[in-house]
């Protein structure tokens, strides 16, 4: 994956822009707090059609950091802030989330903070081309009835 020109960033964050006029949430950049340094994304978005299996549209938790940020405990802090957000402030019901089998620190991330793979309800990706080693994805939910206190523990930094 490469850098982004400035333009591309632009139009990402326009489109980043519109979702969240539309929906009222959307993904969020994520800082350090010590330094305001960007570190990436953490937040919701809705997946119209790409769960036939689940209610539509479903709300997907998710997050893209620097690879310098990863394995310091921030996509999950940063997780379990957008749960309490999406339970407590917007009402929603359920989230979900999605990756690659063998991405594990994703898994992880999504075990951490409570969220069950949701066996039987893997999918290949309908906007992955068939063939393509990143097409069969793997789901995760999270419903507000059974958030328990593992979404609200407290993160140790290393």
């Amino acid at each position: 994956m490469s850098v982004l020109t400035r333009e591309e960033s632009d139009t990402e964050a326009r489109h980043f822009q519109a979702i969240y006029e539309r929906d009222g949430f959307g993904l969020f950049a994520a800082e350090l707090a010590a330094t305001g340094q960007f570190a990436g994304l953490i937040g919701l978005q809705t997946m119209d059609d790409v769960l036939p299996q689940r209610r539509q549209p479903a709300v997907e938790l998710g997050w893209r950091l620097a690879h310098s940020y990863w394995g310091k405990g921030l996509a999950t802090e940063g997780a379990r802030a957008v749960v309490r957000y999406a339970f407590e402030t917007l009402q929603l019901r359920e989230l979900v989330a999605i990756t690659v089998p063998a991405n594990l620190r994703s898994r992880r991330v999504m075990e951490k903070i409570g969220m069950k793979h949701l066996v039987g309800h893997d999918f290949d990706h309908p906007c992955v081309p068939e063939g393509h080693p990143l097409r069969a994805h793997v789901l995760y939910g999270l419903k507000k009835d059974d958030v328990s206190s593992v979404a609200s523990e407290p993160i140790h930094h290393r």
